[in-house]
């Protein structure tokens, strides 16, 4: 039995839909996408953050170019790692895609596991004041010169509610909270309201789930491949901007330490491996909080999926 998980609110009378696709990463999620988007003849919005940049291919594991061309796809390798390109950006990009979308077809396709980019779409964004852009500058160098642990304690003295809630190992988001709460003189986490925006589509989330030894097998065989198409050829030509926040993750990171000789190539390539699962863990710990969200197994036959959604249609 396969897992797709389905929101649908029953009073919504609104024709626009949006259908999301969620999980883990490595599975499956943009297959589905494809089909789906074949089936209601439209387009692939893409919310992982990570295929956004062109000059990362392997690593971001990218749609191939057979996948490409199965169905439509944007915000796939659309800017450059020296872009400053944030969350609320992608938000306000994304929905005035799929109005556009909408003008010709009822249904618009999303897919992707960066649960804030995917979160800033369907319910929108909390709303933080202006911060002097001078207080960013001053963390980057610190986080340069001193390092994660130290910013994570400042963070814990100044936002223990934030610092036990958001990925304080991505640096961004770290970087995020602390200039929110030296800036403001308040605690980030007290300006996440949660409150939903309205918006003019209804949403359907389709949830893919598996056991969790399936989804690390997955995963380390998809590490695997990327090491055997040339993900390390593909780190040497990135290293020179190895300090840009775009390259700060999963799959480069611990190649340029290797390249810095501070790994071996084989402990290099088990970190790889062992950092993304923990990613796909905190992917389903955010998705599952959605209670709203129903799960099902990733090996579903897409007839299912399609008379599911068609029955809420």
């Amino acid at each position: 039995m396969q897992n797709f998980a389905i929101n649908v609110d029953a009073s919504y009378t609104m024709t626009n839909i949006l259908i999301s696709i969620v999980g883990p990463t490595a599975i499956g999620k943009t297959t589905l996408a494809i089909k789906l988007a074949q089936h209601f003849n439209s387009e692939i919005i893409s919310a992982d953050s990570r295929q956004f940049y062109k000059e990362m291919n392997i690593g971001t594991a990218v749609p191939t170019k057979e996948e490409l061309k199965a169905a439509k796809h944007h915000f796939i390798q659309h800017k450059s790692i020296e872009d400053l390109y944030s969350v609320g950006d992608f938000e306000h990009d994304a929905i005035s895609l799929i109005s556009t979308i909408h003008k010709s077809n009822s249904i618009a396709i999303m897919v992707g596991g960066s649960g804030l980019y995917e979160k800033a779409v369907v319910k929108g964004l909390d709303y933080f004041p202006k911060i002097d852009a001078t207080i960013r500058t001053v963390l980057n160098d610190r986080l340069k010169s001193e390092g994660l642990k130290l910013l994570q304690q400042q963070l814990k003295s100044l936002d223990p509610k934030a610092h036990n809630t958001i990925a304080i190992d991505n640096p961004q988001r770290l970087i995020r909270a602390l200039e929110i709460s030296i800036g403001t003189g308040k605690p980030y986490s007290s300006f996440l309201t949660n409150t939903e925006k309205i918006r003019n589509f209804k949403t359907i989330t389709i949830g893919l789930d598996a056991e969790r030894s399936i989804i690390y097998d997955r995963i380390n065989q998809r590490v695997d491949n990327m090491v055997e198409c040339g993900l390390l050829k593909e780190a040497k030509r990135l290293f020179p901007y190895r300090h840009l926040n775009a390259l700060n993750t999963v799959g480069y990171k611990e190649l340029f330490n290797y390249l810095e000789g501070n790994y071996t190539l084989e402990f290099a390539i088990s970190e790889i491996k062992k950092n993304t699962r923990r990613f796909a863990k905190r992917q389903l710990t955010w998705f599952k909080k959605d209670d709203a969200i129903k799960w099902f197994d990733y090996k579903i036959d897409i007839s299912e999926v399609i008379l599911f959604i068609e029955k809420q249609l």
